[in-house]
């Protein structure tokens, strides 16, 4: 694989909306960064030059262990051949995860067999995103990039009930304990009020210890590049470090650099122009994404509810797909901006009616959530794609997390490069899909948690919120 200068990180995220905000903060740094949707051949790489970072965002959330393993192991190998300094596993800032899907243990022994460091770090929180460890306790708002209340995460009304990974356990360690067995250390508030250098001697005792995972508090702000300094002091020159954690350590590693001057923070960013209309594909169901939808429609933007009856068979899925491509294809030529969902949050009756159907099937959990994913991803991007053929836009919203990654392919996205920040956590990109609508055009991808009420609103008009 061929690259026209070193590689300060690159970083595999468990899927997609997630990995833009690891995108925005290596960006918003000075990092010139590329996320691709899939490992990069020496070809693709070669259409980007001068790249400081590189992404690739998966689908390792959705999947079960030995699945992720042979997907892991493969991507991280072809990272190592970047030789980049850093290399991370971007995991959602809730740590969503459990033994059974999405297990970060599975991807820290991948990354522990790839890389062989004498250990792990692991920085879930990210305070410009609400979220905040503190002793070990991740703590979370409810809306990343909203003035929504802080929740411990069990007592969280979204995390706490999500679907399929449900946050019963605050304690970072002990959460993570049920999915790998190694011994874990901490550099908690209180390490991180000392001197650098003393952070990095309580982190070296900890190495000593044994404990091959550290993990880091952080509460506020000014911390993060604290904990850059003292991530990018263990990197040995042989090997690239490999982490573990949300965009934190994006923040963490481009503010430090950019303190030392290894990068220049970026503020030329080009404004926005309103858009009309605007087209928006939703896998989500968490509840802020929801009261999202609600107040869109409420405010001039059509919408259309994709059926449970699409999974039922291939014939009744293809005539579905085809009604929803005529009715987004209709809309928009008549100028209204539109969403198509699979849910609106958490108590939309599909929510059951889905979980109903693939139990029929008798599929567990985890090939329930997989499965749910691709379907839904095939359903919301092939509408999409056809109907963008006939009636094209400027801009495209794709919200969900699991279903994101599956929309994006069935877009024939390849990549995505930022032009401009708009919400925390979710920046506008810019689509690289060759031989599709959606090449060059404006793409947002937000995770279920971003934003406020007004979010789709507020990017049809060319509004940020940063």
């Amino acid at each position: 694989m061929g690259k026209t200068k070193d590689i300060l990180l690159a970083f595999y995220g468990d899927d997609f909306t997630g990995s833009t905000d690891a995108l925005e903060f290596l960006s918003k740094a000075g990092a010139k960064t590329v996320l691709f949707l899939e490992n990069p051949t020496t070809e693709l790489l070669e259409q980007f030059k001068d790249l400081d970072a590189i992404g690739v965002a998966g689908m390792t959330r959705a999947m079960i262990p030995d699945d992720m393993a042979k997907v892991l192991d493969e991507a991280f190998q072809s990272l190592k051949e970047l030789k980049p300094r850093h290399v991370h596993y971007k995991v959602c800032s809730t740590f969503d995860s459990s033994p059974e899907i999405g297990n970060i243990g599975t991807a820290i022994q991948c990354g522990v067999n790839a890389f062989k460091n004498d250990f792990t770090p692991i920085l879930v929180a990210a305070p410009n995103l609400g979220r905040y460890s503190a002793f070990g306790h991740l703590y979370a708002r409810m809306g990343i990039g909203s003035q929504g209340a802080i929740y411990r995460l069990d007592r969280h009304p979204s995390m706490s009930k999500h679907p399929i990974t449900p946050s019963h356990e605050s304690d970072l360690r002990v959460h993570l304990s049920k999915q790998i067995n190694q011994p874990m250390g901490l550099i908690d508030l209180m390490d991180l009020s000392k001197d650098v250098s003393e952070i990095k001697e309580k982190l070296s005792d900890d190495i000593e210890a044994g404990n091959q995972i550290v993990f880091f508090d952080a509460m506020y702000e000014n911390q993060m590049q604290i904990i850059g300094e003292v991530i990018d002091a263990k990197v040995d020159e042989n090997t690239p470090l490999f982490s573990v954690g949300s965009s934190g350590i994006e923040k963490a590693l481009g503010d430090y650099w950019a303190k030392t001057g290894t990068l220049k923070l970026r503020h030329d960013w080009k404004p926005l122009e309103a858009c009309y209309p605007m087209l928006v594909l939703s896998g989500s169901v968490s509840p802020v994404t929801a009261s999202q939808i609600n107040w869109a429609v409420a405010n001039g933007f059509e919408d259309i509810a994709v059926s449970v009856e699409a999974l039922e068979n291939e014939a009744l899925e293809a005539k579905l797909i085809n009604d929803y491509q005529e009715k987004i294809a209709t809309f928009l030529k008549a100028g209204k901006s539109v969403i198509l969902h699979t849910s609106k949050g958490p108590e939309d009756s599909r929510f059951q009616e889905t979980k109903s159907f693939f139990n029929k099937q008798g599929w567990d959990e985890q090939k329930m959530r997989s499965q749910t994913a691709k379907r839904f991803g095939k359903i919301l991007g092939q509408s999409a794609r056809r109907a963008l053929e006939q009636i094209p836009v400027k801009r495209l919203v794709i919200a969900g997390g699991d279903t994101s990654s599956y929309v994006a392919r069935e877009l024939g996205i390849k990549a995505v490069e930022m032009i401009a920040p708009v919400f925390t956590g979710a920046p506008m990109c810019r689509a690289l899909a060759p031989n599709s609508p959606v090449n060059n055009i404006e793409v947002n991808l937000k995770g279920g948690q971003v934003g406020d009420e007004t979010y789709f609103g507020a990017l049809q008009k060319g509004k940020k919120s940063i």
